[in-house]
């Protein structure tokens, strides 16, 4: 069902794809804006956070967070935030090398490398993170905490972990054939 130009799910809230944005190299992908509110003497001043995943789809992604008195400062300020906190994360055959976790927080997220054809099995938060990094095929599950914020950041320190092995080798200096 589309209500004007937006899609919205049975539970009233946006299904996603409306908050992704292309500059130059990097794709970003809008996770979560939160609303403030601090009670004045006027009535309320509301105030605004912005959760952006960066991403270039080829192994580098980021995550950013800020917060201003409008929407577009608050995105602007968290995608800049997102392009200074880039990893690399090593993609082979378009899924992970192997199994990772990661947390955050109280949130936990698994990832498990999936065959092709598979898909992002992932959570709005964690699929932002897996698609901008370009990662095609994987199974994740995330424990906890359904907070976005800790979500990304969980999902973001286990693709740190993730290693070759071509890497394992260097590291290790033993050959694994």
């Amino acid at each position: 069902m589309t209500t004007g130009s937006r899609e919205r799910d049975s539970r009233g809230g946006d299904r996603g794809g409306s908050g992704e944005r292309i500059s130059g190299e990097f794709a970003e992908k809008v996770v979560k804006v939160r609303r403030c509110a601090t009670v004045v003497k006027g009535g309320r001043r509301f105030s605004f956070a912005g959760l952006v995943v960066v991403g270039n789809g080829r192994g580098k992604v980021g995550c950013g967070y800020a917060k201003a008195n409008e929407v577009p400062p608050a995105v602007e300020k968290a995608i800049k935030d997102g392009m200074k906190n880039l990893i690399e994360v090593p993609v082979e055959a378009g899924t992970i090398p192997h199994r990772v976790e990661g947390t955050s927080g109280t949130a936990k997220v698994i990832m498990l490398p999936a065959s092709p054809g598979t898909g992002i099995i992932a959570g709005a938060a964690v699929r932002a993170v897996c698609e901008s990094a370009g990662i095609r095929d994987v199974l994740t599950k995330a424990h906890g905490s359904t907070n976005p914020v800790n979500l990304v950041k969980a999902a973001l320190e286990a693709l740190k972990q993730l290693r070759t092995k071509a890497d394992v080798e260097r590291l290790r200096g033993v050959s694994l054939s």
